[in-house]
C-alpha cells in the first residue's frame, strides 16, 4: 500500500514561499503520478498541480501557473511542490494524492487517484 506524508505547510505573510513535500513510502515513486489537492475554507477539493514520476512532466492549475512549482526527486521517493508569491486564497490544507501510472501525462482528475496523505494546512495572511 502506498503511503504519503506531507511536510512544510505552515503560517506565511502575502508575497511569501513555502516548499511542500510528500514523501511516498511502499512503492516506488517513479511509477506513480502524483498529485497536489487543495481545499480552502468553505470550498471544495480542487486539484492544483501533478507530476508524471518518470518522466517529469507537469500539470498545473491556471490559478497557480508561474507561482507553484513541482518537482520530484525519485532516489528520495520525495515530492516538492514549491509555492511563491501566496496570497490569502492559496489558505486551504494541501494533500497529495497517487495513482500508479498509465501512458501519458499525469490528470488532475481526482476520482483516478487511489492513495493520499493526511494534508497540511498552508495559511497566507494579508
Amino acid at each position: 500500500q502506498v503511503q504519503l506524508v506531507e511536510s512544510g505547510g505552515g503560517l506565511v505573510q502575502s508575497g511569501g514561499s513555502l516548499r511542500l513535500s510528500c514523501a511516498v513510502s511502499g512503492a516506488t515513486l517513479s511509477d506513480y503520478n502524483i498529485g497536489w489537492f487543495r481545499q480552502g475554507p468553505g470550498k471544495g477539493r480542487e486539484g492544483i498541480s501533478c507530476i508524471n514520476s518518470s518522466s517529469g512532466s507537469t500539470r498545473y492549475r491556471d490559478s497557480v501557473k508561474g507561482r507553484f512549482t513541482l518537482s520530484r526527486d525519485n532516489a528520495k521517493n520525495t515530492v516538492f511542490l514549491q509555492m511563491i508569491n501566496l496570497k490569502p486564497e492559496d489558505t486551504a490544507v494541501y494533500t497529495c494524492a497517487a495513482y500508479q501510472m498509465v501512458s501519458g501525462d499525469c490528470s488532475l482528475l481526482r476520482t483516478l487517484y487511489s492513495d493520499w496523505g493526511q494534508g497540511a494546512q498552508v495559511t497566507v495572511s494579508s
